[in-house]
């Protein structure tokens, strides 16, 4: 199991070593000037020469690669042209808003998806059924921004329920946490985003618990609780159902993986100041360190909850290792 962990975290460090060699080749070939957001355009020539010097930028591909791996093998990502700071920084202070919306809408998804999944099994082939797996596919198919937009007209602008934008109103600033994300403006502009996110991720939880539900109740021990006489609500809650959830928790590390990487149109759909939104200005601003800082923590956190997966599965199921 040991050398099967370690092979596996091998392979992670060199795929992401691959990622960030692409990404780093991605953005140099990229059209624009990324001193263009540092400065004004009429500055005489002599002075952006000396900024493009400053930030090594001058420098030959190869050499402003093998510069860019030394850094990041120290975990120096540089730092952002656009904000002047340490691009750790930025992304420290756009990392809470982008977890705790990836985290509401996986709890969402997964709450409703594991109770529908295992009632639409209970009562397969009934109309319901088909009205479930038909919605959840359809929200999961429909384009993430067409979503949120629909469910801002409606909930935002034709009935006014929920905030349109942002994640606080206009002009607040927090000086701590609790201040910033404990308290009722925050949560009000927080569903919208976090039900139209749910509902995207709604299907893989769903789906999941549904098929291995259909699994469990072929079991004998299923059959014998029913012949016992128990209520069929102790049946699928107590007996099927807590059966059926392994699969489900088990594939609950590739799905945090996806749905960090998945926030990006959420994000800016609804003006969220996380990772999602600011990485996309990055790349409008040429800003290569601050753009190159979020794929790579984001291609890392995907990459590890894979792992996480990869682990949880050998673990339950020890051939895997020897494979």
């Amino acid at each position: 199991m040991l050398a099967y962990i370690v092979k596996r975290l091998l392979i992670m460090i060199v795929m992401l070593l691959l990622v960030a060699t692409m990404i780093f080749l991605m953005f140099r070939t990229m059209p624009g000037d990324p001193t263009a957001s540092m400065v004004d355009p009429s500055i005489p020539r002599e002075a952006r020469q000396a900024l493009l010097e400053r930030y090594g930028l001058h420098e030959s591909l190869w050499i402003q690669y093998r510069i860019f791996m030394r850094d990041l093998v120290q975990l120096d990502f540089g730092n952002s042209y656009f904000y002047n700071r340490t691009v750790l920084r930025v992304i420290g202070d756009r990392l809470p808003a982008t977890l705790i919306l990836m985290l509401t809408a996986m709890l969402f998804a997964y709450t409703f998806g594991v109770l529908w999944g295992a009632w639409m099994a209970w009562n397969r082939g009934s109309r319901l059924e088909s009205v479930g797996v038909t919605f959840s596919l359809v929200f999961r198919s429909a384009p993430t921004f067409w979503v949120g937009l629909m469910a801002i007209m409606l909930f935002s602008v034709t009935l006014g329920w929920f905030p349109a934008q942002g994640m606080r109103t206009t002009g607040y600033v927090g000086d701590s946490f609790a201040e910033v994300f404990l308290n009722h403006d925050f949560v009000r502009h927080l569903i919208l985003p976090a039900f139209v996110a749910g509902l995207y991720f709604l299907a893989t939880p769903l789906l999941i618990m549904r098929n291995s539900m259909l699994e469990v109740m072929s079991e004998d021990y299923i059959e014998m609780a029913r012949a016992k006489g128990l209520r069929d609500r102790r049946v699928l809650y107590k007996h099927a159902a807590r059966n059926a959830l392994l699969p489900v928790v088990t594939a609950g590390a590739l799905f945090i993986g996806a749905a960090i990487g998945g926030q990006v149109l959420i994000e800016v759909v609804f003006s969220w100041p996380g990772l999602g939104r600011e990485i996309v200005q990055a790349v409008t601003r040429s800003d290569y360190p601050l753009a190159q800082g979020i794929f790579i923590i984001i291609s890392a956190l995907v990459m590890f909850m894979n792992l996480v997966a990869d682990v949880l599965y050998a673990l339950l199921d020890p051939r895997i290792a020897y494979r």
